[in-house]
């Protein structure tokens, strides 16, 4: 079975949801939105973009640049804000994924999507789907709006997941926080939480046939 169809597969099981994100919750952190928050939540779909080269699939993950104003310096995933002109999260996902990284929609197939996750820092309430094309696509980057391009090797990550406790300043002060280093970068937040319950969903699917 190719992996194109056992994440399609897995996609379509129970989600693990707050069990995987909490492995990954930095301190002093929410995942439940307060019953005074919920009309100010911020609605925004992310793309998890996965493609297969030389035996390994490789996730597409993003460093923001130090100017913006949510998530400076951070990875993340592809995506953004609903606008008006979106439909839906997953539209969201798709147009942020082509104006950040220059991959068209018509590259992309939509596997399936994950657990909602709410960041009570930032008042976002993410919306995370599985996207795959089946070649290395062409990236375009936005420089307005990702510093570089990280090719995340996803397979290698799920046979040897491999957590840090790394001290970092944040919006709340400095934290010890649970992460993921790869390439000098530091995975951590929400786009940690989000491939915690990714890494939990897939790991099953490595078992020999």
């Amino acid at each position: 079975m190719d992996w194109r169809t056992k994440i399609g597969l897995s996609l379509k099981n129970r989600l693990p949801g707050e069990l995987s994100h909490r492995k990954m919750l930095p301190p002093e952190r929410e995942l439940q939105i307060a019953p005074g928050n919920a009309n100010a939540v911020k609605k925004s779909g992310v793309l998890l973009l996965i493609y297969p080269e030389n035996g390994e699939l490789y996730l597409c993950l993003i460093k923001r640049p130090p100017h913006m104003k949510n998530h400076a310096g951070q990875v993340a995933l592809p995506g953004g804000k609903i606008e008006k002109k979106d439909a839906g999260p997953r539209e969201a996902a798709i147009r942020e994924t082509r104006e950040e990284i220059g991959v068209l929609p018509e590259q992309v197939e939509i596997l399936g999507s994950l657990s909602e996750l709410y960041i009570s820092v930032t008042g976002f309430l993410i919306h995370p789907f599985v996207g795959w094309t089946p070649a290395k696509p062409t990236f375009q980057l936005n420089h307005g709006e990702v510093e570089k391009l990280l090719l995340f090797p996803l397979l290698s990550y799920l046979r040897h997941q491999s957590v840090e406790t790394v001290e970092l300043d944040t919006v709340t002060g400095k934290l010890q926080v649970p992460a993921i280093l790869f390439e000098g970068e530091i995975i951590w937040g929400a786009t940690a939480m989000i491939l915690s319950e990714f890494a939990d969903l897939l790991s099953p699917a490595l078992a020999p046939e």
